[in-house]
């Protein structure tokens, strides 16, 4: 069959048409050179008036600490800090350039309580903090896909996040919740502590996890004897809290409870022992009636149980600060004293439902989360420093933990935000090079919130690294250096927009001036190539691998 010759040309006009349509999506106006469209979310003034209450609470306690300390606290950073550190702590990335612009639209004393409005209705937010929960909840191992299904947990995770689910709510279906794993992708908290080819879980794991991320407590240390620190614990209180799970199993119909007697496997002895469920704290708190894992739920999300409020403020705090008010994360003194702006914030919490999107606003809107950051000095012995930081004086340097580096990364080589409106291929290309890069970067997994001093071969890879190149070369499909040399002939204006998106921040003059003597003169493939060399430099420099 012969092709008539119209035929051929309407597909060679359509063919054009499609790649210039393509074109113009790559290379269309600047998002951000104007502001971006993004609406702001209305706040009640009496809500946000509460919340600074609470803020300004957190802040005397901490001022008296200071005062004691005899530390004088730095002043208050500028906004694009502020935005950039919550980008950071509350979805893992920086703001994209058309973010900024929303922002700095705004008026100024409405600009971040719009922000956290903002980051907080943010899918990526959900996602983020629910990967940053799981790992203290489930680990980072994928398991067996037989009984235990994680993708699945933590996407239930992030959707219980989404619709700002009460944090206790949470905390009882992932410890009480029976059926199907798949159905019911809570109950991958039990399940993933089933070991492959075995049909119960392994208690202790179980205890420690519940321990540890529900009640801020290393009570895992008295797994075998009893705790060789901290005389309160003893192996008795471990096995009492293991034995609530003792009884469960999974059956073809999901997790269930087996009724019957427990009997614990203790380390170095020869038979197993009998051991009834009890909790080591406040046993008038445990209900009488109920399922054993019904009985812990309600004990671990008792409003009177300080330990567990108390432990995922700490959390939230480290998440969003760099380090928490206590230190370990996990360690916390659960019937002795503890900073007060903790229990100001753990009793706010608790007074509002368990409300993890208020805590948020409730910590941005802090003194300590608003103050600069200082590098140390020459004169700064490790006293003064320790002192500074301990009382909040002053926001801590942290080290971006992998998938901030590449979030970051990735972002800033898009003018326009990456989020779940973006087109499908994006994402999918987004998923795969931050998985790479997070593995060769290095993955901390369950310690991720642990200091991290940072590695040579971390340096390489940002120096050297294939996805560093890819995202920063001249490249005609949109790379934003590209993108910005070809549609802004202005070159303090290409600078300008160059730092705002990968450091979220200004040129200083002298910077200005530096790169403006390098791109003056410069045209056409000199000067895009010019601009992918200064986004490559900002992507290197010690500021962009540090929040601040």
């Amino acid at each position: 069959m012969t092709t008539k010759p119209w035929v051929k040309d309407v597909l060679f006009v359509g063919l054009g048409l499609c790649g210039l349509a393509s074109l113009l999506w790559a290379f269309g106006p600047i998002p951000g050179l104007r502001a971006a469209p993004l609406a702001a979310v209305p706040r009640p003034t009496s809500e946000q008036a509460e919340i600074e209450a609470v803020a300004s609470g957190v802040d005397d306690d901490l001022r008296a600490l200071q005062a004691a300390a005899g530390v004088e606290p730095v002043p208050r950073a500028d906004g694009l800090t502020l935005a950039r550190r919550l980008s950071l702590a509350l979805t893992g990335t920086i703001p994209s350039l058309e973010e900024i612009r929303a922002l700095e639209a705004q008026p100024p004393e409405r600009a971040l309580a719009w922000w956290v409005d903002h980051v907080l209705a943010d899918r990526r937010h959900a996602d983020y903090l629910a990967e940053r929960l799981a790992r203290s909840l489930v680990g980072v191992e994928q398991g067996s896909l037989i009984v235990y299904r994680r993708r699945r947990f933590v996407a239930w995770l992030s959707d219980q996040l989404a619709h700002n689910r009460p944090w206790d709510r949470i905390a009882t279906q992932m410890i009480a919740d029976q059926g199907l794993w798949t159905q019911n992708p809570q109950t991958n908290f039990v399940t993933a502590a089933i070991k492959p080819g075995a049909s119960v879980p392994q208690e202790e794991v179980l205890a420690g996890r519940v321990s540890r991320a529900f009640l801020g407590v290393r009570l895992d240390c008295a797994q075998c004897h009893d705790h060789p620190f901290d005389p309160r614990w003893t192996q008795a209180d471990f096995q009492g809290i293991a034995a609530f799970f003792g009884r469960s199993k999974a059956t073809i119909e999901g997790v269930a409870e087996i009724r019957g007697p427990y009997h614990y496997d203790a380390p170095g002895v020869d038979e197993p022992v009998p051991i009834e469920p009890s909790v080591p704290l406040w046993p008038e708190l445990l209900p009488p009636q109920g399922g054993d894992r019904q009985r812990l739920a309600a004990w671990v999300t008792h409003p009177s149980n300080r330990a567990f409020s108390r432990a995922i403020v700490n959390r939230m705090w480290n998440l969003m600060l760099g380090r928490p008010l206590v230190e370990p994360v996990d360690d916390l003194p659960v019937d002795g004293e503890v900073p007060a702006a903790l229990d100001r914030l753990a009793d706010d919490f608790v007074a509002h439902g368990f409300d993890l999107r208020r805590l948020c606003r409730v910590i941005a809107a802090t003194e300590a989360f608003g103050r600069e950051s200082r590098a140390p000095s020459a004169e700064d012995d490790e006293p003064r420093l320790e002192a500074r930081l301990s009382t909040w004086a002053e926001f801590p340097l942290t080290r971006l933990r992998p998938e901030q580096m590449v979030g970051a990364l990735l972002q800033s080589a898009s003018l326009s935000t990456v989020d779940h409106e973006s087109h499908v291929v994006i994402k999918l290309a987004r998923f795969v090079q931050e998985r790479e890069f997070v593995r060769r970067y290095g993955d901390a997994g369950e310690d991720e919130l642990e200091p991290d001093a940072g590695t040579i071969p971390q340096r390489l890879l940002m120096l050297n690294g294939d996805l560093v190149h890819r995202r920063t070369r001249d490249d005609l499909v949109g790379n934003a250096a590209t993108r910005i040399a070809m549609l802004t002939d202005d070159d303090a204006r290409a600078i300008e927009v160059a730092y705002l998106a990968v450091l979220t921040r200004r040129p200083s003059p002298v910077e200005a001036e530096h790169f403006g003597r390098r791109l003056s003169g410069l045209r056409g493939k000199a000067r895009r190539e010019a601009l992918t060399d200064l986004y490559w430099t900002l992507h290197n420099s010690t500021e962009a691998a540090w929040n601040h």
